[in-house]
């Protein structure tokens, strides 16, 4: 019966396993960036705030992506449980210390995913998988900036409001 399931989908047992952890990693980034939010919320960090939701969103629909593929090739994609999430954040530059590793993980992930790919021949997948290594540059590029923003502005006097307005202005040019 195990083999008959298995010729229901392309996927092999591993590439599915490591999707569905991905979802999971999704999952898990999409409630931290919502938990970061209202983090920022509460300490008057609107922009910030604002800023981190969208993270959430965007989080989220990587999530759905994952799991409609998976969905779509015939596998079993598996909607993960979200616990623990951290709600308090040592500092304002800590939310963001943490947004950027979390997004070099996710990084990391992706190109482990795509070398199991590759070793396995699933050249179905390692092609659906270049959008999210692509959005990956984006997504650390954007990271990177903002926390570079304490550095370049500090966070004396005004420092940390004039950080906050301008998290959500950062944009990523791909246009090389």
């Amino acid at each position: 019966m195990k083999d008959l399931l298995r010729l229901r989908t392309s996927l092999t047992e591993e590439i599915e396993k490591v999707l569905n952890e991905q979802i999971k990693m999704e999952a898990d980034a999409s409630a931290m960036y919502l938990a970061m939010s209202a983090w920022c919320d509460r300490n008057g960090f609107d922009f910030s705030a604002g800023y981190f939701k969208e993270q959430s969103d965007e989080e989220r629909e990587h999530m759905l992506r994952l799991f409609k593929y998976v969905s779509d090739m015939g596998g079993r994609a598996v909607s993960p449980d979200v616990t623990n999430v951290q709600i308090e954040f040592e500092s304002f530059r800590s939310v963001f210390e943490q947004a950027l590793q979390q997004e070099i993980a996710v990084t990391q992930s992706f190109n482990r995913i795509a070398d199991r790919c590759q070793k396995s021949k699933d050249y179905v997948t390692f092609t659906f998988l270049q959008w999210f290594l692509k959005e990956q540059i984006e997504e650390e590029y954007v990271a990177r900036r903002a926390l570079e923003l304490f550095e370049i502005i500090g966070e004396e006097g005004t420092g940390q409001y004039e950080i906050d307005k301008r998290v959500p202005k950062i944009k990523y040019d791909d246009t090389y």
